[in-house]
C-alpha cells in the first residue's frame, strides 16, 4: 500500500512532495511512508496491517512550532466523529476529522490540505 501512496504523492503532488521513502524494519513490510515537503517539514502516513487504523502526521515543529494530523486512535471520546479526529496544530486542539477511511482519497485529502497551507504560510511572508 505505501508503494501506491508513494507514488499518487510524487504523481499528484510533486509540487510540494520532494521524496517519499518506506521507512520500518529490514525484514518485513515498511512500517510507515515519510513524505518530504519542500519547505523543510515531512508527512508521515502509518496504517495498520488492516488497514482499520492510520495516522496521517504533517511534522512541522522544527519549523513553525506546529503538527496537524488525522489519526483514529480511540482516545478522544467527546469529538462527535469518534474515534476519528484531527490535531489542528497541536495536542490540545482536537476536532472532528473527515478524512476518507479509503487511505488513497486520504492521502490526496491530506496533501491538499497541506498544499493550501505551504500557500498561505508563503502569502504571509
Amino acid at each position: 500500500m505505501y508503494v501506491e501512496l508513494q507514488h499518487i504523492a510524487l504523481a499528484e503532488f510533486g509540487d510540494i512532495v520532494v521524496r517519499g521513502q518506506q521507512l520500518g524494519r529490514r525484514t518485513s513490510a515498511p512500517l510507515k511512508l515519510r513524505l518530504f515537503i519542500r519547505d523543510g517539514t515531512f508527512v508521515d502516513i502509518w496504517l495498520s496491517s488492516d488497514r482499520a487504523r492510520y495516522a496521517y502526521h504533517w511534522e512541522q515543529r522544527a519549523k513553525r512550532g506546529l503538527f496537524h494530523r488525522h489519526d483514529n486512535a480511540p482516545d478522544h471520546p467527546s469529538v462527535v466523529t469518534f474515534p476519528k479526529h484531527f490535531h489542528n496544530g497541536d495536542e490540545v486542539m482536537v476536532e472532528p476529522s473527515y478524512i476518507s477511511d479509503e487511505p488513497s482519497s486520504a492521502l490526496r485529502e491530506f496533501l491538499s490540505f497541506i498544499r493550501d497551507r505551504l500557500a498561505e504560510y508563503e502569502d504571509e511572508r
